[in-house]
C-alpha cells in the first residue's frame, strides 16, 4: 500500500480520511500521539513542524492540509473531485481551498488565542477582520448551488464542510441559514454517516 496518512483522531486529518473515504482509496492510517510521537526525530524528518495530517506517496512526503488534498484530488482525477482545468469553475474550487488554509486558518488560530485586529491593523492582515472573513465566507456559500462548484461534489466542499462542522461542534462558529442550508446538502451524501464516526459522533 504506497500511501500512508500520519494523523491523529482530533486533528485536521480528519479532512483527509473524508476525502480517502469518497475517492474510496486504501491507504494505510497512523495515529500519532501529541507531543509525544509527533515530536520523535524519526517523524520530524517527515514534518518538521512536529504536526499532522501528513501524507507519504511511494517517498513523496506531502504536509500542510490543502496541499495534501490538493495532491490527492490531481492523483486521482478519474474520481472527479475537482473541476476540469478548463472548467471556469476551477479558478472557485482553487480559491477555496486557499481562502481555507489561509484567511479562514489565521482567523480561526487568532480567535483561539483571543487576538482582536483593530481597524488601523486590517491592512497587515490577510483577512482582514473577523466581520471581513466572516462576510466573505457567507457570500461565497450563499452562492452554492448546491455545492461550492455548482452541481459538482469536490474536494473543495470536503475542507470547507470539515471545517465548518468542527468548528460548530466545539463552539467557535455561530451558524445561520446560509451556513445550515449549505450543511444540509453535505450531510445527505451517502459517506456522510461514515464521516461523522470519524468526527467521533456516531
Amino acid at each position: 500500500m504506497s500511501l500512508k496518512l500520519y494523523t491523529n483522531q482530533k486533528s485536521r486529518g480528519v479532512v483527509v480520511e473524508w476525502l480517502l473515504l469518497e475517492l474510496g482509496v486504501e491507504y494505510e492510517r497512523i495515529e500519532l500521539a501529541y507531543h509525544t510521537d509527533m515530536k520523535t526525530p524519526e517523524y520530524l524528518t517527515l514534518n518538521p513542524f512536529g504536526k499532522v495530517p501528513t501524507l507519504v506517496d511511494d517517498g513523496v512526503v506531502i504536509y500542510e492540509l490543502g496541499a495534501i488534498c490538493a495532491y490527492l484530488t490531481d492523483k486521482f482525477a478519474d474520481k472527479g473531485f475537482a473541476p476540469a482545468l478548463n472548467d471556469p469553475q476551477r479558478g472557485v474550487y482553487y480559491r477555496w481551498l486557499f481562502f481555507m488554509s489561509g484567511p479562514w486558518e489565521a482567523l480561526s488560530v487568532d480567535q483561539m488565542r483571543g487576538i482582536n485586529i483593530q481597524p488601523d491593523q486590517k491592512m497587515f492582515v490577510g483577512y482582514g477582520d473577523h466581520q471581513d472573513a466572516h462576510r466573505a465566507l457567507i457570500q461565497g456559500i450563499e452562492a452554492a448551488n448546491p455545492y461550492l462548484c455548482g452541481e459538482q461534489f469536490t474536494t473543495a466542499d470536503i475542507l470547507v464542510a470539515a471545517i465548518l462542522l468542527w468548528q460548530l461542534k466545539i463552539g467557535t462558529l455561530q451558524s445561520d441559514p446560509v451556513i445550515a442550508n449549505y450543511l444540509a446538502h453535505i450531510q445527505q451524501r451517502p459517506t456522510y454517516q461514515k464521516v461523522t464516526q470519524l468526527f467521533g459522533d456516531e
